[in-house]
């Protein structure tokens, strides 16, 4: 699964790079621990312009055919292996799908002493685009629309699988435009595990647990434990 994640780029930086053309939202912030129901940055093609935007959504998504919100599952994470079919999810996938900007994510791998948390990201350190789903749901009676997004996820390459038997799908940028819909093609042949070399991941410390807790130190290694650190699937 993915359940927390880093995106900490300056907002106008990710805008750039993902070519959104609307302003970007003035109220957002670096972040190094993004959790469940807390809004991230969300990349998606404007139904009737046809232009990337650049928004602020809640994670854990929300169907619009929800009928009580206090009801409502607000799953995280998508399977790739059924998000074209799951009644969850189909509909977004065929009309909604969009990118969510990430430059770090944490995962915990279980071991006799507890959960260990890991930290991920691209060997180069550049932003990634994990694969997702967004929705728009009409708050009864206030003309209010809550937006959301969800976060696909596929079996873990074997850099990750050490940890974690699953991980985000990461998008290449060649990939973007179709993912979106901007160009004609199977949406569902980009849902696979990243390169294995792609990706290196690192122990870190307990503190990611609380979400209260938000610093650029979360991604610090764990010294105690640096012989953990993932550069090569056979480290595992």
């Amino acid at each position: 699964m993915c359940g927390r994640f880093a995106a900490f780029q300056p907002v106008e930086a990710t805008r750039k790079l993902f070519g959104a053309v609307n302003a970007a939202p003035s109220d957002a912030r670096p972040s190094w621990n993004i959790a469940p129901s807390q809004r991230a940055l969300v990349i998606r093609h404007h139904p009737e312009t046809g232009e990337r935007r650049i928004d602020l959504l809640s994670w854990g998504l929300v169907p619009h055919w929800t009928k009580d919100l206090k009801e409502a599952r607000r799953p995280i994470n998508a399977r790739a292996e059924t998000v074209a079919t799951s009644p969850m999810f189909k509909q977004a996938f065929t009309a909604r799908r969009c990118l969510v900007p990430v430059d770090a994510w944490y995962e915990w791998q279980v071991t006799p002493n507890g959960k260990r948390p890991f930290a991920f990201a691209r060997t180069d350190r550049t932003t990634m685009a994990f694969a997702g789903l967004w929705e728009s749901w009409n708050t009864p009676g206030t003309g209010k629309v809550l937006r959301t997004f969800t976060i696909i996820t596929t079996s873990a390459n074997a850099m990750a699988a050490p940890v974690h038997d699953r991980m985000p799908v990461i998008l290449d940028a060649d990939d973007w435009p179709l993912w979106l819909g901007e160009r004609t093609g199977e949406p569902a042949a980009l849902l696979r595990p990243a390169p294995d070399m792609m990706i290196e991941a690192w122990p870190v410390g307990r503190s990611v647990n609380s979400p209260q807790n938000n610093g650029p130190e979360l991604l610090s290694l764990l010294a105690e434990h640096k012989d953990l650190y993932l550069t090569n699937p056979a480290d595992g």
